[in-house]
């Protein structure tokens, strides 16, 4: 049986549920969540190899109107991450209307010849008579190859985006071997995992502009223990004694 490669590109607004659907098509997690807009900042990219099978995901930053050289820089990563893209998975919150960005998104990819498959996310948040009517106005306004209803923190409707994906799977060797499940070091992931904690801990006192590097990873003889040292990064003096304390 020939080997078959599917590259698919999530994207949506901030806060929509990508990086939750990401690590619910995979079935692990490789991108962080947390409440603050704009949490994931750089592509993503998780690998699904079911048999013969190879789904590439990539996860975007979220579409919105850049206010600084940050936001600017992170829009064009999703750019750039929907022009080398089989089919896109475009992801709207329920009973939510389009903001501008999303309107503008949905009129590019019009433009374009990249299919779009519609994901209505966070179903179980809404009653079945408001979604049908939202389900009818969307479908009715785009041009899209398929509309699901999903809620990917329930992981409900996986299935079925797998079923409408299919077709768009190209016959070719697998570009990641088959045990991959992400493109990210072990040292990215590491100071993803710390910058989660710290907007998940630190919600309603730091903004999401802390950032975190990783300055040494080492492994224990004789252990499963991984020493790792890290320096966090903010955005203005007084945040540092919220994040390390007196």
């Amino acid at each position: 049986m020939a080997e078959k490669t599917c590259f698919v590109s999530i994207m949506g607004k901030p806060n929509v549920g990508k990086s939750t659907l990401l690590n619910a098509l995979l079935g692990e997690k490789v991108a962080i969540v947390s409440r603050k807009p704009q949490t994931t900042r750089n592509r993503i990219t998780g690998i699904l190899t079911k048999g013969e099978t190879q789904y590439v995901f990539t996860d975007t930053p979220g579409l919105h109107k850049p206010k600084t050289l940050l936001g600017e820089y992170m829009m064009k990563s999703a750019e750039a991450a929907a022009g080398g893209t089989d089919v896109i998975l475009f992801v709207v919150e329920c009973d939510v209307p389009l903001n501008a960005s999303e309107t503008a998104a949905l009129r590019s990819f019009a433009k374009s010849s990249t299919p779009c498959i519609l994901l209505i996310n966070k179903i179980d948040k809404i009653n079945k008579g408001l979604l049908a009517k939202y389900l009818s106005e969307l479908s009715g306004e785009y041009d899209f190859r398929a509309v699901i209803p999903i809620s990917a923190l329930e992981k409900d409707g996986l299935d079925i985006i797998f079923d409408e994906l299919e077709p768009f799977l190209i016959e070719s060797p697998h570009f990641f071997p088959d045990d991959t499940l992400t493109d990210q070091p072990e040292r990215v992931l590491a100071a993803e995992i710390i910058r989660e904690k710290l907007l998940n801990l630190l919600d309603d006192e730091v903004p999401h502009g802390v950032a975190v590097c990783i300055e040494r990873m080492h492994e224990r003889e004789d252990s499963n223990i991984t020493d790792i040292d890290a320096t966090i990064y903010c955005e203005r003096e007084s945040h540092k004694g919220i994040i390390i304390g007196k």
